[in-house]
């Protein structure tokens, strides 16, 4: 542990210029400062666009000329992910990254002035002289093949997310509205999507024949031949649902978005 440590605090030398760096959604505070913590250039604002980060890149390069430095490292604390940005781009100019503790960084702020507040440019001073203390990890940038699986994976934790969140919301609304529909589709497939999509609920049932419902049902995209016992079956228990029949009229566009989300999922998910 003693010898990574030492090994961070010995990259910084004399001729490295420590670039600490506050990152927001918009806008990020940049300090300047040498390996012994001492100010370089006072905090100041990089806008979070392509001419900010240029215009960060030409302050690094005069810098690096006017104090004679010949390496540079930007550390920041991380939060959430617009330090992304930033990373790519600096990787784009050959500049290494590094990530501060958010805890240190917390920490370390009442050391200059008592004061634990909050505030964009002072933190910026903060990591930079924790970057010099060799106080920092380096991030993974991830590329290629490796970033596509990443984003992907996310991706599909995301979908699945939604997908609980929309089955769960549904299952609430047949609970209340149309209970008997589990005993027919115990599950959301096609037909069961279909049925949602046409006849949410009981009364949408009454008074039609057969094969009036199944012409219904083969209007739902991909369902081309809607299975006739299951549709006789939830018409039977439709004429005696004990389902609530007050207050349909939000879920009356609400139970068929939801169905749609679910089908839309689906579709997403074979992708």
């Amino acid at each position: 542990m003693h010898s990574i440590s030492n090994k961070k605090i010995n990259q910084v030398t004399d001729q490295m210029l420590v670039v600490g760096m506050d990152i927001a959604k918009k806008k990020h505070y940049a300090c300047f400062v040498d390996e012994r913590g001492r100010v370089l250039k006072k905090p100041f604002p990089v806008p979070q666009s392509r001419e900010g980060l240029e215009w960060l890149y030409q302050c690094i390069v005069e810098a690096m000329k006017e104090f004679e430095k010949t390496e540079v490292i930007v550390g920041i604390e991380p939060t959430g992910h617009y330090w992304l940005n930033l990373a790519y781009f600096l990787d784009e100019k050959g500049i290494p990254l590094v990530m501060t503790n958010p805890m240190h960084v917390k920490r370390s702020k009442e050391l200059d002035d008592n004061l634990p507040t909050k505030h964009d440019a002072k933190d910026a001073l903060v990591i930079a002289r924790l970057v010099k203390d060799g106080r920092f990890s380096y991030p993974r940038i991830l590329k290629g093949m490796e970033a596509e699986l990443r984003v992907g994976a996310t991706f599909r934790s995301k979908l699945v997310e939604e997908q609980g969140a929309i089955r769960n919301q549904m299952i609430r609304w047949l609970d209340r509205y149309f209970p008997e529909f589990s005993q027919v589709f115990p599950s959301f497939g096609k037909m069961a999507l279909a049925v949602l999509e046409y006849t949410p609920f009981p009364s949408d049932l009454a008074g039609k024949e057969l094969e009036e419902v199944l012409a219904l049902y083969r209007q739902s995209e991909g369902l081309q031949s809607p299975q006739k016992p299951k549709a006789k079956k939830l018409m039977e228990l439709a004429q005696h649902s004990i389902g609530v029949t007050e207050g349909q009229r939000w879920p009356v566009s609400k139970l068929p978005r939801l169905s749609a989300g679910t089908a839309n999922w689906k579709k997403k998910s074979r992708h």
